[in-house]
């Protein structure tokens, strides 16, 4: 062999040489693709699988954790298998900011991947706190007191009448504060529905005077139906000249709404000083003597068509009405004899 050609390159064994190692490095690259392909389908089985919990469960997430925090305390609470799976799986989904704190029903057998839909959802416990119509704002503010759902301190109760008393949902950990404004508000809100639509010529000139009529109206009544007949009743009142006369204003000038326990006294009926005492004064009481719902407030402002100017206990929960004094004074008659019927019977 020559000299020259033994200087001539190789290039049929380069080309081999360069074709393995793209053959080999195919074969690592798949190879690797392969097995990540595996792993993410494994991981992907695994955060599909049903969950340990053998029943609905309960978890309280705190604020401000994170996804660490939060897949450690789902396993610690068993509602989880492995939390390492977790947290790889929402990693993966880009969703480690999106789950939201709170407290969360777990369906029984619930999968990672339904528990992580849960958690992105919001969709908490919604627990109900419920008021009464015609409970005192003192009385409302103890109520949020006692409940164990709610948390911090009320510093101030608020002005008599302000409130909205309902059901309200809220979540664990909602602040007393903010369900009590959440109640002003509502109750500013239903007025501004309520006023424009309001009844024409009533002898009521501002929102504040329909909020005290109404809380009288709801301290007379607890039938729903006759909430208008007896805002009426009233409102003819008023327009006539007449005074209220209702018993419950007078207890609310001795106790602030406290339940006396006991009738009326006569000295009591005849209290001059009891700015509250409307058969004393000619007028409307200086305030709200309660929280009404918004039925008596709709029925204040939308009252019944009706001439009756008296009411009084029928003896099944309601009330007749009449246009005249005689035709009342029939109907406390027959309520007397309803009283000392159900006095013989002891109480029945």
């Amino acid at each position: 062999m020559s000299e020259a050609e033994m200087s001539k390159p190789k290039s049929g064994g380069l080309a081999k040489f360069l074709l393995i190692s793209v053959m080999v490095l195919a074969v690592l690259v798949l190879g690797a693709l392969g097995a990540l392909y595996g792993g993410y389908k494994w991981l992907e089985a695994q955060f599909a699988a049903p969950g340990p919990t053998v029943e609905d469960t309960v978890v309280m997430l705190p604020r401000g954790s994170g996804l660490i925090r939060i897949a450690a305390q789902l396993e610690n609470e068993g509602v989880i298998t492995d939390q390492r799976i977790f947290r790889a799986a929402v990693t993966l989904d880009q969703g480690d900011r999106s789950l939201r704190a709170g407290e969360y029903s777990i369906p029984a057998g619930a999968s990672m991947a339904q528990v992580y839909e849960l958690l992105r959802s919001g969709q908490t416990i919604q627990h109900s706190v419920t008021f009464a119509e015609g409970l005192t704002s003192a009385m409302i503010v103890a109520v949020l007191n006692e409940s164990d759902v709610l948390t911090g301190e009320i510093t101030e109760v608020p002005a008599e009448g302000t409130l909205l008393p309902e059901t309200y949902h809220v979540t664990r950990g909602t602040s007393r504060q903010d369900l009590l404004d959440r109640m002003a508000r509502d109750q500013r809100e239903l007025l501004d529905e309520l006023w424009p639509n309001r009844a024409p010529n009533l002898p009521i000139e501002t929102r504040e005077e329909a909020i005290i009529l109404a809380s009288v109206v709801e301290k007379e009544t607890g039938v729903a139906s006759e909430r208008p007949e007896v805002a009426a009743v009233f409102i003819n009142r008023l327009r006539r000249g007449m005074r209220l006369e209702s018993d419950p204003t007078i207890i609310y000038g001795i106790s602030q709404g406290e339940p006396l326990g006991r009738g009326l006294r006569r000295s009591e009926i005849d209290n001059e000083d009891n700015a509250w005492n409307t058969y004393q004064i000619p007028r409307l009481p200086p305030t709200p003597i309660a929280n009404p719902g918004r039925e008596s407030l709709a029925a204040v402002l939308n009252p019944a068509e009706t001439t009756a100017l008296f009411f009084v206990a029928d003896g099944t929960g309601g009330h007749v009405f009449a246009d005249t004094y005689a035709q009342h004074q029939r109907n406390v008659a027959q309520w007397r004899r309803i009283e000392r019927q159900r006095r013989a019977g002891g109480g029945q």
